[in-house]
């Protein structure tokens, strides 16, 4: 099987090195060159894309970040690629096309319950581009596209959260958050390789909401710091539960934050 990732970020590169494990051909493409022992990499803007002198592409997996976090960089990365995308695929015999969308296409931010069957809605600029864009590609592969919608991608630094802790000394709200290894967000999409009949939406969460002060409490806590003042006034965010993920038979690898989070702060420990 031939599979193409269009992006290469972390977690393609992770998903890379799993697919290397079977017998893939795998090729990438990224606007930079990168270091790559598990696939032919290749240097393209997705506005752009050539693929005319690759052998048939079976698979796509679609994992595209922009360069800066402005709406019309959101638009050109996410919504506007889709067409280019389509145009280069067009004489590939493409059984499956798997993107990489966000949570951010649901606008509930008041503690509601989000889970695989609640409709996406949002007035959110931001999540409106991934909501067209995640119509766009079910509309070019109607019967061939798989969306994925992850939480909070965490498991590589608790730098942020460690500095957030560390100045915060009171909180107003009760913030929902909700999160998912960059492992597990690649083992599953390693996973839905082996799925015969995928749904179409999915959402990929490790479906454990938690406040944000908790957790700050729980860095505060760690750091020897005496816990700050708490005194909600509004509750805040989402609070999401994937199931769908989980009825194919997919394990998570790290179900508990807090362990995770305590082993990244004890590595970020041993290097100072």
């Amino acid at each position: 099987m031939h599979i193409l990732l269009l992006g290469y970020g972390q977690t393609a590169q992770r998903l890379a090195q799993t697919l290397s494990q079977s017998d893939h051909q795998i090729t990438t493409i990224s606007r930079s060159a990168k270091d790559t022992a598990f696939s032919n990499h290749l240097i393209q803007d997705v506005a752009h894309l050539d693929l005319s002198q690759l052998a048939a592409i079976d698979q796509v997996y679609v994992l595209l970040a922009p360069a800066q976090r402005s709406v019309a960089d959101y638009r050109k990365t996410y919504l506007d690629s889709v067409a280019p995308i389509c145009r280069a695929l067009a004489s590939h015999p493409v059984q499956r096309i798997v993107v990489v969308s966000s949570t951010r296409v649901y606008g509930e931010h008041q503690g509601e319950q989000i889970d695989d069957s609640t409709p996406a809605s949002t007035t959110d600029p931001y999540g409106q581009i991934l909501l067209d864009m995640e119509h766009a590609w079910r509309q070019a592969y109607p019967t061939q596209c798989v969306i994925l919608r992850p939480s909070g991608i965490y498991g590589r630094s608790v730098q942020r959260l460690t500095e957030l802790a560390l100045k915060t000394t009171q909180y107003r709200a009760l913030h929902w958050s909700n999160r998912i290894h960059i492992d597990d967000l690649a083992a599953f999409l390693a996973h839905l390789l082996h799925v015969e009949q995928p749904s179409a939406y999915y959402l990929v969460s490790d479906s454990r909401p938690i406040a944000m002060h908790e957790i700050l409490t729980w860095f505060r806590t760690q750091l020897g710091l005496p816990p700050f003042s708490y005194a909600p006034e509004l509750t805040s965010g989402k609070r999401i539960f994937a199931q769908r993920m989980l009825d194919h038979g997919f394990c998570l690898q790290h179900p508990d934050c807090f362990q995770v989070y305590r082993q990244l702060a004890a590595e970020s420990a041993s290097v100072r």
